[in-house]
């Protein structure tokens, strides 16, 4: 073994010395010296893209699971936000239904009630109006006397 190191240094030995004098002469000669090129891919650097493309392919499924998680959360969030404001908005109409002045309001406006002596009519569009009682006033009485009592007014003014 001792003779093959030997051997061994021997030649690492020979080739430096070669190398050198080799630079020697391309100086004299005024040329660059030429390093050989090694491979361009080497052993260990294929190792290590190996090695890097195995962790991207091993991280990029918990990643992506990691950011469609965080979307969706973000999305849950969202919609407990907007049931609270539901639950909000339906607590406080709960909370006016418990006013009559409201409860008769919503019943005159949606379901036409009108009081005892009003008068309710319901328009061909849809709209609702009440009138009231009035004693005695040209509108409370049949357009036949409205017109009669016009006439009889007339007469007696001319």
């Amino acid at each position: 073994m001792g003779a093959d190191r030997d051997r061994f240094s021997t030649a690492t030995r020979l080739r430096a010395l070669g190398a050198q004098a080799a630079e020697r002469v391309y100086r004299a000669q005024g040329r660059k010296v030429r390093t050989p090129r090694k491979g361009r891919l080497t052993g260990r650097a294929a190792l290590l893209a190996l090695v890097v493309c195995s962790l991207v392919v091993a991280l990029a499924y918990p990643t992506r699971q990691y950011i469609t998680q965080r979307s969706q959360i973000a999305d849950q969030r969202r919609q407990a936000e907007q049931a609270r404001a539901e639950v909000k908005r339906l607590r406080e109409q709960r909370a006016r239904w418990q006013d009559p002045a409201y409860v008769e309001r919503q019943a005159r406006e949606h379901l036409h009630f009108v009081r005892p002596g009003e008068t309710g009519y319901t328009m061909p569009d849809g709209t609702a109006e009440v009138r009231r009682p009035r004693e005695h006033e040209p509108e409370d009485r049949p357009w036949y006397q409205n017109l009669w009592d016009g006439v009889d007014r007339a007469d007696q003014d001319g």
